[in-house]
């Protein structure tokens, strides 16, 4: 599998159609391989699922994401796990050890709603 993750400063950025960068983990046997960071060249909206295609990445996990977003990554063969917040890879891991909290609704609409999630500590995955 390899996960490309909405990337700003070891965060998960928060709005899907203006990342600057994606961090993209590769992932074997239930653990991290090879991470790298990637820069998106000025593509936005619709043209990242082709982005991420074209770098490989099947999963995706990002903060806010609007419909359209959502539909392109889903013609493009990408499952993503909207609504999360926090670090970086630390959401990989949760998503590997199979305990990601997100919100499966999640919908970005670009007027600065505070986004509330839970962790995935919560959820038996032995974080305090």
């Amino acid at each position: 599998m390899k996960v490309a993750v909405t990337y700003e400063n070891g965060d998960i950025f928060q709005h899907f159609g203006h990342t600057e960068q994606f961090k993209i983990y590769e992932t074997a046997d239930g653990t991290v391989k090879n991470s790298e960071i990637v820069s998106t060249n000025g593509s936005g909206h619709g043209a990242l699922s082709g982005f991420l295609k074209e770098h490989g990445a099947d999963t995706l996990i990002c903060g806010g994401i609007g419909g359209g977003a959502q539909e392109a990554l889903k013609e493009a063969g990408i499952t993503f796990y909207g609504g999360v917040s926090g670090d970086a890879d630390q959401a990989v891991e949760d998503l590997l050890k199979g305990c990601l909290a997100y919100d499966e609704n999640v919908m970005c609409s670009h007027h600065g709603e505070e986004h509330q999630h839970g962790s995935c500590g919560e959820h038996g995955c032995g974080r305090h």
